[in-house]
């Protein structure tokens, strides 16, 4: 390699070839997230009925639609762009700038500029910015955001060395091997591109829509062939088509979604958690099981001294105090500095006096000291991996013990550093202690375990740590079960069977992510390394902790700001109470659009006309179904277990409840038409306040899932019921796109719709004790 380096003609002309040195922009054009809003069944529907309604020169029915339809449009933009601009707010690069060497000068430049065959310059403290090959020093090397090992690695000429490693000790020049998506970090990004959770929210919106399509469908048809075979003009049947269509429609539906996670959102960003995908937080409240990576996750990603094994007579103050002197004080080698940290612990009597100290040599795994004791005699004291210390003292039966000893420390998964002192001159050393090191588990991991195991949500543990360490750490925060054995995820593996996979690489762990989700389960994933990524990525609901990458944060949908994972389970809680409210309003729009549907043909049966227009079915989207989107706001009862979409038992639900409403409603039509005489225009403002009244006693039938009294609503519900009744009720009075009703038949209805919701109350306990809705 060319000492200089390259020189700026090389070095432009090779960006223009391959590109900067970082991650394309993959994020759609905002012209392409625009239009997606109005591909879908629910616009598909609003669009279908925009164009009838300006068919039949009904134009200002048509534009009151297309203004619902560009509203849930505009809503969705909104909210996911707020979630976007959070994630743009946590992306920055590995590395900002660089040390390169260029027309034989070494310079700065930005670290985007990079091009293959440059010649950097590895510092202490800096990072990685592309992939390198060290041509001579020596460094330490962090590269636990990348492998999940928390244990750094020397590494000297002829090593490789990624993007985003830290370097900890040392300096070392090094040519760039590769750069953006071509380095080991941007194929870590490509999986991530590639990988893609499904969203249960989607689903859901698409079998509620599905499921009502159907219905409303086959009801129409009955409609349809009933107006033939009564003689109906066709004059009469299109609108009555047109209205029937209009009544099945969930409008505000996939609005409502938005609105309720965005809401949700805003309350986890209070408490340091950051959505960055909206789905994400639906997606806490249905999470059954938490993949949680080890390193920096479980654990501090900080070496801490887990035991002191004295030999020769020493105590663990000593051996600390002669560990401490071959240590770097200040330094950023995690090894000494928990050495130091330990031994600042443990107060030595009449401990060496430092002389001069030798740092690590990556050729003898060792560093050394010179000090004199309190004697004054000289003494050199060498720390350093057990193999390479052990080589330096006498054989015979107190080696032999040490090396049982160093191996049973390791067995359990610990790092074994040995002490050995001794006068300058001998050769032979004597061996004075083992220093057992481990990266310590967080201080609320256990709790985070048990929090979680209350809430009913499995947790494992995927690392690409060694089986033994992995072991010690899952024991020490409370995840008991098998480890399952290295290499290539078993076929067909189900949460339950083991509680840690270890070993396991960055492609393998969103394998077991997918693994589990075919196995019918709401998957999460909580990380923080590059390697991370692909699984946080694939999981339902990713959460990368406040040290992730930038990788690992844009592939999350979640990202923690405060240390600790407090955040967690706060995410799942919030998830469960944003799911309560999504699954109220859901019911009430499967109960509306079922009952508005039948009551039109019960009404028609009944009557002998359509007694509901398009124009008044439109005011009832306009007044029900959003002002009804204040649920987003409501108090509710988070469930003790993971909350789960199970649609046909809500459309069963939704049907037997819609039945009781229909009753009532068509109970109360057949009084104004058969004992007050109401005529055909009158009778349709009864059907029409009707739909508004009774759909707000059900609201607060439906919204509690024990009886109503159990809570009180939200200040936002009850202000948006008092405003559509108040808007229902005055619209009657004064005929206004109405026929006027009289007032004591509003308030009377008003009246019985309250009534009908009390007795509604027990009746929903028992249908949701029996189809177990929680």
């Amino acid at each position: 390699m060319p000492a200089k380096g390259l020189t700026s003609a090389e070095a432009r002309e090779r960006l223009e070839r391959l590109g900067p040195n970082a991650m394309p922009d993959t994020s759609p054009h905002p012209l392409r997230r625009a239009l997606r809003k109005f591909w879908a069944p629910v616009p598909w529907m609003l669009e279908a009925a925009v164009v009838l309604e300006f068919a039949l020169g009904k134009t200002v029915e048509g534009a009151i639609i297309a203004a619902l339809l560009v509203f849930n449009a505009l809503l969705g933009l909104f909210q996911e762009s707020r979630a976007q601009a959070t994630l743009e707010a946590l992306k920055s690069r590995l590395a900002l700038s660089a040390a390169v060497r260029r027309d034989g000068v070494w310079r700065t430049v930005a670290a985007a500029e990079l091009v293959p065959g440059d010649v950097v310059k590895l510092s202490l403290g800096g990072v990685v910015a592309a992939d390198v090959t060290i041509s001579s020093g020596e460094v330490l090397i962090d590269q636990s955001m990348l492998t999940g090992e928390s244990v750094p690695i020397e590494a000297g000429a002829g090593s490789m060395t990624f993007a985003g490693a830290l370097i900890r000790r040392g300096e070392a020049v090094a040519e760039v091997t590769a750069t953006g998506a071509r380095t080991k970090f941007g194929r870590t990004a490509e999986l991530v591109r590639t990988a893609q959770g499904i969203s249960s929210q989607q689903r859901a919106v698409l079998h509620v829509v599905r499921n009502l399509a159907l219905f409303n469908g086959v009801v129409i048809g009955l409609l349809v062939v009933y107006a033939l075979l009564y003689g109906m003009p066709a004059a009469e049947i299109v609108p009555l088509v047109l209205t029937a269509v209009l009544a099945s429609i969930p409008v505000a539906l996939p609005a409502t979604f938005t609105l309720a996670a965005a809401l949700g959102a805003r309350s986890l960003a209070k408490r340091g958690v950051l959505p960055t995908r909206l789905s994400a937080v639906d997606e806490a409240g249905t999470t059954d099981v938490l993949c949680s990576d080890k390193t920096g996750t479980l654990t501090q990603n900080a070496l801490r001294v887990n035991s002191v094994q004295p030999l020769g007579g020493c105590d663990q103050a000593r051996v600390l105090a002669l560990a401490a002197l071959a240590s770097s004080d200040g330094g950023q080698d995690p090894v000494d500095r928990a050495v130091r940290a330990a031994a600042s612990g443990k107060i030595a009597a009449n401990p060496p006096t430092l002389v001069n100290f030798v740092p690590f040599d990556p050729a003898k795994k060792m560093s050394e000291a010179l000090a004199t004791d309190a004697g004054g005699e000289p003494l050199r004291v060498v720390k350093g991996a057990f193999a390479a210390v052990i080589g330096g003292t006498p054989p015979g039966p107190a080696a032999t013990a040490a090396t049982n000893a160093a191996a049973a420390l390791e067995q359990q998964g610990l790092r074994v550093l040995a002490v050995a002192a001794g006068a300058p001159g001998d050769c032979a050393l004597a061996l004075v202690g083992l220093i057992a090191l481990s990266d310590p588990p967080r201080a609320d991991s256990r709790e985070l375990i048990t929090e979680l195991r209350d809430l009913g949500v499995r947790t494992v543990m995927v690392t690409g740590d060694a089986p033994a360490t992995a072991a010690i750490v899952a024991r020490a925060v409370g995840l008991d079960g098998a480890v399952c054995p290295p290499g290539p995820i078993p076929a067909g593996v189900r949460p339950a069977e083991y509680a840690v996979f270890a070993g396991v690489l960055p492609e393998d762990k969103y394998k077991l992510v997918r693994a589990f989700q075919q196995a019918g389960h709401t998957v999460g994933m909580c990380g923080d390394g590059a390697n991370d990524a692909p699984a946080l990525r694939q999981a339902q609901l990713g959460i990368a902790v406040s040290t992730a990458t930038d990788v690992a944060k844009s592939a999350a949908g979640m990202v923690l700001t405060d240390a600790g994972l407090t955040g967690v389970v706060a995410a799942i809680r919030e998830g469960r109470i944003t799911f309560q409210r999504i699954l109220t309003y859901t019911l009430n729009a499967i109960i509306k659009k079922i009952v508005t549907v039948l009551f039109l043909i019960t009404g028609l049966v009944m009557t002998g006309h359509a007694i509901l227009t398009p124009l008044l079915m439109v005011i009832i989207m306009v007044t029900g179904d959003f002002l009804s989107m204040a649920l987003t706001t409501d108090r509710v009862q988070p469930s003790s277990t993971p909350n789960s979409w199970r649609i046909g038992r809500l459309t069963i639900a939704g049907t037997a409840l819609g039945l009781a409403l229909l009753c009532f409603c068509a109970g109360t039509i057949a009084i104004g038409h058969f004992w007050l005489r109401l005529g055909t225009a009158a009778l349709r403002t009864l059907a029409f306040v009707l739909l508004v009244f009774g759909s707000q006693a059900t609201i607060y039938a439906i919204r509690e899932r024990r009886h109503w009294w159990r809570s009180r609503p939200s200040a936002w519900l009850a202000l948006s019921s008092a405003v559509d009744i108040g808007i229902a009720a005055t619209l009657a009075i004064r005929g206004i796109a109405m026929a006027p009703l009289a007032a004591p038949v509003v308030a009377g209805t008003l009246a019985a719709a309250a009534a009908f919701g009390l007795l509604l109350d027990p009746a929903k306990v028992a249908l949701f004790a029996r189809l177990g809705i929680a």
